[in-house]
């Protein structure tokens, strides 16, 4: 674990069945500003409920981002075969451009690393630039992959390959 000098309280750790709420929560609130640019079912599916986050719950793990006891981002995670699908990524406006994506990035990586898995790749939408910035600048790069289109939304795949961790990581529990 790694101190962050910045937010000493801000942590990195798996999710437990008692943050469903509060990722739900995350998530609808991150994406509350773009809803407009999304169809009504392709929002609804961006934002899943405490109930369609408990359903998937056994699809792979969840990490959330913890400051001062709340969360406060959130990513998900599904091997696929020797691929890792990255889903329902997630910061609210206020934890945007503290380096808390990367960090979450970087635990998803290790996770890959840790199942043998030879890439990553996510959907994302082409007006959600700050989070495309992100992905780039983690190594990610648009692919003629589909899926291409989430309930009416235009969608895009995005994918690298999994890099060799210089840091080894327990899954369990981070500081940044």
């Amino acid at each position: 674990m790694r101190a962050n000098r910045v937010n000493p309280s801000l942590k990195i750790r798996v999710a437990v069945p008692a943050d469903i709420k509060s990722i739900a929560s995350v998530l609808s609130e991150s994406f509350a500003e773009f809803k407009s640019a999304y169809t009504a079912e392709a929002f609804a599916a961006t934002t899943p409920t405490a109930e369609q986050i408990r359903a998937r719950w056994s699809e792979g793990p969840i990490w959330i981002a913890v400051s001062n006891s709340a969360v406060i981002g959130t990513v998900a995670a599904v091997v696929m075969q020797n691929s890792l699908y990255v889903r329902s990524m997630a910061l609210l406006p206020a934890a945007r451009g503290r380096e808390i994506g990367r960090v979450l990035l970087r635990q998803v990586e290790a996770y890959a690393f840790e199942h043998s898995c030879k890439r990553m790749f996510l959907s994302t939408t082409p007006f959600l630039t700050q989070a495309i910035k992100l992905y780039e600048r983690h190594g990610f790069r648009r692919s003629r992959k589909g899926p291409h289109d989430l309930f009416g939304t235009s969608l895009f795949t995005m994918e690298k390959a999994v890099e060799v961790q210089a840091e080894p990581s327990d899954n369990q529990y981070h500081t940044i």
